[in-house]
């Protein structure tokens, strides 16, 4: 919400008048209170089994940067960088997270080198709009329904009950199939199947981990839901005007969409937090 909206209401509903650099302070002052959980988020991210990232454009100062997004089910982490780069998913991750990482297939994500889980869902809508876009070639809509076959098979063999060999097998029985799928098309020009299929094969082994691994979705959806709220509020706000802010925005809506994810009061969460800050603060010296 806009400062200036929220003078409004703060006016409107009670009678105060405040002004705007006094509220940015609060903002400033409540999120260096929130520092130490805002860590501790850091490490339950790090220490997640499965985690989502995603980044969105974010103006500072009316530069462009990313605000980047680490979930888990139960954690929101929020950072602001000038980089899309792999360096902020390795600053992020660190060197001890060893779950699996669910993303779409921007390149930055190839730093980790751990599992990763590529969205589906993603890629799905690249296999619609090829099919969109090419009305009039029956052999791209076939090739399209072919793809989108192998990965409704593998989601409903994902939800079987199975051994671990089992899973294994599957799952490189996917990738073969939807390798030869791809096949034909790799590297031939005019194709509108190329650039799909030269994705699928490079990305081929980190298409399908969630058949081996039944706790790791198959899309990124929970990465898109935690970034959605961010989008919103650059398109009101434009963005924030400092490191400053951008820092206190980030803090402010990792420990406020934590708190929600977990089932508590925001307000209420926010109250404890201040105390146990401002009760561990050293006395002013006298």
């Amino acid at each position: 919400m806009p400062i200036g909206q929220i003078r409004r209401l703060l006016g409107a509903f009670y009678g105060l008048r405040i002004s705007a650099g006094e509220i940015a302070e609060i903002l400033h002052d409540v999120a260096e209170l929130g520092e130490l959980e805002y860590k501790g988020l850091l490490s339950r991210i790090r220490g997640s089994p499965v985690v989502h990232g995603d980044e969105t454009g974010w103006r500072e100062d009316g530069v462009n940067g990313y605000l980047w997004s680490f979930s888990s089910p139960d954690v929101r982490y929020y950072l602001y960088r000038k980089s899309r780069a792999g360096v902020v998913v390795t600053e992020v991750l660190g060197e001890d997270f060893a779950g699996t990482l669910v993303s779409d297939f921007l390149g930055s994500y190839n730093v980790y080198d751990g599992i990763k889980q590529r969205c589906w869902v993603h890629l799905c809508r690249d296999l619609d709009g090829l099919s969109e876009n090419n009305p009039d070639l029956p052999r791209v809509s076939n090739w399209t329904g072919a793809v989108r076959s192998i990965y409704d098979r593998a989601k409903q063999a994902a939800k079987k009950e199975l051994t671990e060999q089992e899973r294994i097998r599957l799952r490189h029985g996917f990738e073969e199939e939807l390798g030869r799928l791809c096949k034909p098309y790799l590297g031939v020009r005019g194709a509108p199947q190329r650039v799909l299929a030269e994705r699928m094969e490079r990305f081929l082994g980190e298409l399908f981990t969630f058949v081996e691994y039944p706790d790791v979705p198959s899309e990124n959806n929970a990465a898109e839901r935690a970034i959605r709220p961010a989008v919103v509020a650059r398109k009101i706000s434009g963005g924030t005007r400092s490191a400053r802010g951008s820092h206190t925005a980030s803090v402010l809506r990792s420990l406020f969409e934590t708190w929600t994810l977990e089932g508590r009061d925001t307000l209420d969460a926010c109250r404890e937090m201040i105390t146990r800050a401002a009760a561990a603060q050293p006395a002013p010296a006298r």
